[in-house]
């Protein structure tokens, strides 16, 4: 197709980003963060160029959860962008972004991973799947971004039959049993148009997040950002809250679920979802949880939207059958759901949603929107507490996909000063109002960032290569 591209150079840097308040994610605890931003140069058949821009933050704790040295694994990430930097650089086809994307996912990066891990010996641990699509995301953002550019249009328009060399039924299979046919659909026609300008937002109440007044010590942070959950509450006009567990510690998540509920429902907030980590093994420990609470609580089992990826995030190797945690609630899949192939398994085992996320990869998360969607499972779309950049990919994924309720924004929680230059251009994204994020400033080509606005000092180049 006349408009099939190819990428011919890729810079890469690397934004450090400390957090204000901790941020605990299963039995490990983030206070700082990587951010990879990626610029990858295209150029179609004609010779006609363009530049788009991607961001992920590398969060290692969420990707590659491990007893292994963070600064292992922090640098075993990054380095793996610069291996991955170069392989975009170099990969040797054209075609639509969600084509090059799924390309590359498939036959490029597992033997970049392989060889990342097979030259480090036996006794260094290997990275994991995850982390590598971690890594690979912020190529891909900007991969799609930069075809918008090309072609002076929003990238959600491009992902029709005018633009793309096939239709899904060349990129994805329907589940076996199933009367479900790709055959002549294409991504545009699983999502929403026109987009909602606004959002509701989920706040994210931390495993370390203070409650109430009782649990401050005088060591919080005194930069005019609320501290206690209430605060948060009362100043952003939330409505939805979602609710970190430990998933190996039964009396605290009950707890912890009691207390953030009560809260909740006397400042108003209308729905909460339980995020266990992958932390469960077996489904009778969400199931006692539950039906604790809708004995003992009703009104807060009532307001449990969904639960999210309670069991390891490796599905194959943890096939658990999950129908009796489904049939309670909506069951939904984060860490496992690398892909429509695993969100095929998964189904098969009970899961009912799907929680997308850019940083698997904007190429990945349009493909599974499709293949759940068309398999009538429920979608979700949840942070990696995505600060700058990173953000506005992010909500226009959530925007497009037709959610259950609204999208997961928190980074404004954890650092929200690293997000100041982008927040005077796009306030209501690094801002939630009347519980909302407001996408109303997003506008122009590629991913609508205004990129030429925003007042931003990027770092040294971390990487540059070129065709």
């Amino acid at each position: 197709m006349k408009t099939d591209i190819a990428a011919t150079a890729v810079d890469l840097y690397f934004i450090g980003v400390e957090t204000r308040v901790p941020l605990k994610f299963g039995p490990e605890t983030l206070t700082s963060v990587i951010c990879a931003r990626v610029c990858i140069t295209v150029r179609d058949a004609n010779g006609n160029t363009a530049r788009g821009w991607g961001e992920t933050p590398l969060s290692v704790q969420w990707a590659w959860p491990s007893s292994a040295a963070y600064r292992y694994r922090c640098d075993s990430m990054q380095l793996f962008c610069k291996i991955v930097a170069e392989a975009w650089a170099g990969f040797d086809r054209q075609g639509h972004p969600i084509e090059l994307g799924a390309a590359f996912i498939e036959e490029v990066l597992p033997d970049l991973l392989e060889d990342l891990n097979s030259g480090r010996g036996d006794e260094a641990e290997a990275m994991p799947w995850l982390a590598a699509l971690v890594c690979c995301s912020a190529f891909d953002v900007a991969l799609h971004d930069a075809f918008g550019e090309l072609l002076e249009r929003d990238v959600y328009t491009t992902y029709t039959p005018e633009f793309m060399n096939t239709d899904l039924a060349g990129l994805i299979d329907p589940a076996d049993g199933s009367n479900v046919s790709f055959a002549g659909k294409y991504p545009a026609d699983f999502l929403e148009f026109p987009a909602p300008k606004a959002l509701p937002a989920w706040h994210l109440v931390g495993g370390k997040d203070l409650l109430n007044a009782s649990e401050l010590t005088g060591q919080e942070p005194n930069d005019g950002y609320p501290v206690l959950l209430p605060d948060w509450i009362e100043r952003d006009g939330l409505t939805c809250l979602k609710v970190k567990l430990r998933g190996n510690d039964a009396i605290w998540d009950y707890e912890r679920l009691v207390k953030v509920g009560h809260i909740a429902i006397e400042h108003g907030v209308c729905w909460l979802t339980s995020d266990f980590n992958c932390t469960v093994t077996d489904p009778a420990y969400v199931n006692d949880i539950l039906d604790c609470l809708i004995v003992e609580h009703p009104r807060i089992y009532q307001m449990i939207l969904y639960v999210e990826q309670p069991f390891p995030y490796d599905l194959e190797e943890n096939q658990i059958d999950v129908h009796s945690v489904s049939a309670r609630k909506p069951l939904f899949m984060d860490e496992s759901a690398h892909d429509w192939k695993l969100i095929r398994l998964g189904r098969s085992l009970g899961w009912t949603g799907v929680a997308l996320k850019t940083c698997k990869t904007q190429s990945g998360a349009i493909l599974s929107l499709c293949w759940a969607k068309a398999h009538g499972m429920t979608l979700m779309v949840q942070d990696l507490t995505n600060p700058m950049l990173a953000q506005i990919p992010h909500v226009r994924l959530a925007a497009h996909a037709g959610t259950i309720m609204g999208v997961e924004t928190n980074a404004m929680q954890f650092y929200p000063a690293a997000s100041q230059p982008e927040e005077a251009v796009h306030p209501g994204l690094y801002r939630r109002r009347n519980g909302q994020v407001d996408l109303s400033t997003i506008k122009g080509p590629g991913f609508g960032y205004r990129l030429d606005e925003i007042k931003r000092n990027l770092p040294d180049l971390a990487a540059r290569f070129e065709k």
